[in-house]
């Protein structure tokens, strides 16, 4: 969700924002649209699909479900020219060129991710509503490079969650509203709302979120999905608009940890233009080969007893989850990570630094044709398109952020060192080194919570600080429901441990089955459980 209210557990209870209790319910995705990488290359290389007719499918399921029907509100823009790149990829494979496992498998992209195509990037903004980036993205590069084809953009928490202390997640000025498709009254969770969404009903096979704090694992746990926020550095971050550098980084979001390993392995890749990637080399797992059912075998696993408690239908999710862990061979340790209540403050005060130095230097190269050049532009930009841009909430951080000065400034530097001391070295690396562990697991946070335009979001409980903060690996991988709806179980683990979490990921997703595909409700019924 990428911003600081989402370590400060307990806002005001949302209310119910309007839905047509009419509203028709159409079925969840099935069939191929529903189905995995693998599956998908299965059927193309034995001639029963194509990547044309895969991506036409998606695309009309967009018109049925997400612009018609119940209206999820997941795509910000429809790629103009994914039939065409398609029909490339098609050509590629009856030449026997197949670029690998993502040939020809349709992708979204959020839309903060620079495309240097005829779409624009915004973040969901006005002000830069229309603007084409001058070049892809490192990540969309990769992705290109690897035969995905890009079918279109999807909508986020405008400016990835980070304009305001009272926020909605989900809604930009350019994307509305995105609705969850497990109960259409229920937030999805941000900022990467419109990617988990968007896979979650089956609009594309995968998706790419961007993560600060928690915006590609909340959102995943919160649509049933998996999603794997990466090590800092595993990821370029080049062209991508951004929070902050010192956390932010894209990853995959899918409906299995195979897709999502699939991904991954095609996104990484050390990037000139983003200096920390070179830490990378040589960390690079082979995330294909994690993929083993039997990854839970031996694995030691603290359990991190201090992310318990939010909610008591939550935890006896995740309890059971604990049991089947311990049923496929982990060996678990109650423990807790300590110090995680010694970077909140530092955290904000890092990310509103890095957000003014980091935004202009973003839209300095990729858009410099924009009608704003830095946050005092954006700023004033909102404010005169107040009626647009401001109807439900302010834009606090954004003002935080100019106050603040530059990156040599002595405060930003003892707050970023704060945060690496007590969320790496005397955080995660003590409690895994103490305890000589493989990963650490606690619910990834609680169900989704009802969308509320005066109150704003409401979190409960959140496991994404103490690896956000720390630039460390997380994966979420569905564990259950609770009245209806899905919650995750986190793996979490030391940098470029990622190999290690996905075996360990896959294994508990083989064994326990637990996702299925969404009914498009529009709302959930307290006598679920």
């Amino acid at each position: 969700m990428d911003r600081r209210d989402f370590v400060k557990i307990g806002l005001a209870a949302g209310a119910v924002t309007s839905t047509s209790s009419a509203l028709a319910k159409p079925a969840g995705a099935s069939g191929i649209l529903d189905a995995g990488v693998l599956e998908q290359q299965q059927m193309m290389e034995a001639g029963k699909l194509t990547s044309h007719s895969l991506t036409s499918q998606y695309l009309a399921r967009i018109k049925t479900i997400d612009k018609a029907g119940p209206r999820i509100n997941a795509i910000i823009e429809i790629n103009p020219e994914a039939l065409k790149i398609a029909l490339d990829m098609d050509r590629e494979r009856t030449l026997k060129r197949v670029r690998g496992p993502l040939h020809g498998i349709p992708v979204l992209l959020k839309d903060n991710i620079a495309t240097g195509d005829r779409m624009s990037t915004t973040a969901g903004s006005l002000a830069l509503a229309g603007v084409r980036a001058a070049r892809d993205a490192h990540v969309t590069a990769q992705l290109r490079a690897a035969g995905a084809v890009i079918i279109g953009k999807t909508n986020l928490s405008e400016w990835a969650n980070m304009r305001s202390t009272n926020s909605v997640s989900g809604w930009s000025a350019r994307g509305g509203l995105t609705l969850n498709p497990y109960s259409l009254d229920r937030n999805c969770s941000g900022s990467s709302s419109g990617s988990g969404a968007a896979i979650a009903a089956g609009l594309a096979t995968l998706a790419v979120g961007t993560e600060t704090d928690g915006s590609i694992v909340s959102p995943a746990s919160i649509c049933g999905l998996v999603g794997i926020k990466p090590t800092l550095g595993l990821v370029s971050r080049s062209g991508i608009i951004p929070i902050a550098h010192s956390q932010d980084t894209a990853g995959p979001m899918a409906r299995s940890v195979a897709d999502a390993a699939l991904m991954l392995a095609a996104m990484t890749g050390v990037d000139p233009q983003d200096p920390v990637t070179r830490e990378s080399v040589g960390k690079v797992g082979d995330y294909r080969a994690a993929l083993d059912k039997a990854g839970l075998k031996g694995a030691r696993i603290g359990v991190a007893r201090n992310f318990f408690g939010h909610q008591p239908e939550l935890d006896a999710v995740i309890e059971k989850a604990l049991l089947d862990l311990k049923a496929q061979g982990a060996v678990l340790i109650d423990t807790e990570i300590p110090n995680v209540g010694k970077y909140g403050d530092s955290e904000t005060e890092v990310l509103l630094y890095e957000f003014k130095a980091d935004l202009e230097a973003y839209l300095k190269e990729y858009a410099p044709n924009a009608p704003v050049s830095n946050m005092a532009e954006v700023i004033a930009f909102n404010r005169k398109h107040r009626q647009q841009e401001l109807p439900y909430f302010g834009q606090e951080y954004l003002e935080q952020a100019q106050a603040k000065g530059g990156l040599e400034t002595p405060a930003y530097k003892e707050a970023l060192a704060n945060n690496r001391r007590y969320a790496r070295a005397e955080g995660i690396d003590q409690v895994m080194k103490e305890h000589q562990l493989d990963a650490l697991v606690a619910p990834t946070g609680g169900p989704a919570w009802l969308t509320d335009f005066i109150n704003g979001d409401h979190f409960t409980g959140s496991f994404s600080s103490p690896a956000a903060v720390a630039g460390y690996p997380h994966i979420t991988v569905p564990a259950g429901y609770v009245h209806g709806l899905p919650v995750g179980l986190s793996f979490v683990g030391a940098a470029y441990s990622e190999a290690s979490l996905i075996r360990m990921a896959y294994a508990y997703e083989q064994a326990t089955r637990h996702r299925r595909a969404p009914q498009f409700p529009p709302s959930v019924s307290l006598a679920v459980r």
